[in-house]
């Protein structure tokens, strides 16, 4: 079991101790405030590496010359000639309604997830990257993704259980109340599912930036019904919590 809860860039990840799933190799890739755990069918760091390496650089030169991409808290128009992994995170970000860098998260992991299966012989099919919470998922199996949700009852009780036919996917976490990540809102977690990392994580966002109470979590889970591709979503006020989509929901054992 992996958890999805962000800690922030430069936080221990003290949750990373509960992960379990011995069925996999684990290991962990850093490169800035880039920092992965990985679990795949055998240890493939070093292809880890190098794939985090590109796509920081290309997303880093890219800045460099469109520095409002960094800042900017609304969908934002690309130059010409973006790198894909920008084209992905403004996507992404344009059908969230947020910055393309609510995006950046899982749309690295996702990045590096992909490049680990196309070594399909080595990584057998098996593939999760966790991003600081934010996580791509590829398995033949069921997995178990736990809440880590602050303070909040609901922490290290419940799990999201994802079955083999709903992945590639991606499960990305935003809270107000836990780490340094820019959240407009107080939700202890919401939870974003897509097959997209990048729209996982620009949702999370968004719909996170929506509850500061847990009188708003109605309206939040009605505005993440509009996005487009987005699969399912949970957010956690407190001792409220709301859940609609494809979120099977099982206790942490």
């Amino acid at each position: 079991m992996v958890y999805a809860g962000y800690t922030g860039l430069y936080a221990e990840r003290t949750y990373r101790n509960l992960v379990r799933g011995d069925d996999l190799r684990t290991f962990t890739v850093a490169v800035a405030e880039t920092d992965l755990l990985i679990k795949a069918g055998s240890d493939l760091r070093d292809l880890a590496l190098q794939a985090v390496i590109e796509c920081r650089a290309d997303l880093e030169s890219y800045i460099a010359r469109d520095p409002v991409f960094r800042t900017t808290l609304v969908p934002h128009r690309l130059l010409p000639g973006a790198p894909d992994i920008a084209v992905t995170m403004a996507r992404a970000a344009r059908l969230a309604g947020v910055g393309p860098m609510a995006a950046v998260a899982g749309a690295i992991a996702e990045w590096v997830g992909r490049r680990l299966l196309e070594r399909s012989d080595e990584a057998r099919g098996e593939v999760i990257v966790e991003n600081g919470g934010d996580i791509f998922m590829a398995s033949k199996r069921d997995r178990r993704v736990g809440i880590f949700a602050g303070d909040s009852p609901f922490t290290n009780r419940i799990a999201i259980e994802i079955p083999p036919s709903d992945m590639p996917l991606g499960i990305c976490t935003s809270a107000g109340t836990v780490g340094h990540s820019l959240s407009l809102g107080r939700a202890d977690a919401a939870v974003a599912l897509a097959r997209d990392a990048a729209l996982a994580d620009a949702a999370a966002t968004a719909i996170g930036n929506l509850v500061r109470t847990p009188e708003d979590i109605a309206g939040a889970m009605e505005f993440a019904r509009q996005i487009k591709g987005l699969m399912g979503a949970l957010v956690i006020k407190g001792d409220k919590m709301a859940i609609y989509g494809r979120v099977k929901l099982v206790p942490v054992r």
